[in-house]
């Protein structure tokens, strides 16, 4: 399959987090200082590489996609169509959750209840999905890269949750699951 330049390609699907980090920034600035990293987030020297590592490969995706056509004829399409709409909607409901939870509560609702790290995981199902429907398997090795980095910044934020909100923030850890799952009975 050839790369180029077009406009029915891989990067529709990709511009669904710039549209987030967009929809995020409208929302105010209670909400863009909640989200990312809060200036008062303390970060070590390896969860800052970890950060840069991460960004890059979303930004060599993000690139990548452009040149990434998507072939409507291709039963790929059809099968990675769906899995990035999953992706897609479980980022929507996340990003509402997370702009309408109390600044002085985690977010708890909606998304979150399923999941610690719904914006994480429909990251990575999208990263899937994107892929499948190119039926590129260097794009989905990019997505399955970014687990590692996922991973850094889940603990980062999860500590930094727990100084935040404390016990509170405990139970909710100890109740609902990392990725996904039914939530334990309290």
């Amino acid at each position: 399959m050839p790369l180029e330049i077009g406009v029915w390609n891989a990067w529709i699907f990709m511009s669904s987090f710039i549209l987030q980090m967009l929809a995020i920034t409208l929302l105010g600035k209670r909400v863009w200082a909640r989200s990312g990293h809060p200036a008062d987030m303390k970060k070590s020297r390896t969860e800052k590489t970890a950060g840069i590592v991460g960004n890059a490969i979303w930004g060599l995706a993000t690139v990548y996609s452009i040149f990434l056509p998507l072939n409507l004829g291709e039963i790929w399409f059809y099968i990675g169509l769906p899995v990035f709409l999953v992706g897609l909607l479980i980022l929507a409901v996340a990003t509402a959750n997370f702009a309408t939870a109390p600044a002085e509560k985690p977010a708890t609702q909606g998304a979150y209840y399923f999941s610690r790290h719904p914006l994480y995981l429909s990251m990575l199902i999208i990263y899937i999905g994107t892929g499948i429907a190119c039926a590129s398997w260097l794009f989905i090795l990019l997505g399955v890269a970014n687990i590692s980095w996922m991973g850094t910044e889940t603990r980062l934020e999860e500590k930094y949750c727990l100084e935040k909100y404390g016990d509170s923030y405990r139970k909710y850890m100890n109740r609902t699951p990392k990725w996904i799952g039914i939530p334990k009975a309290v």
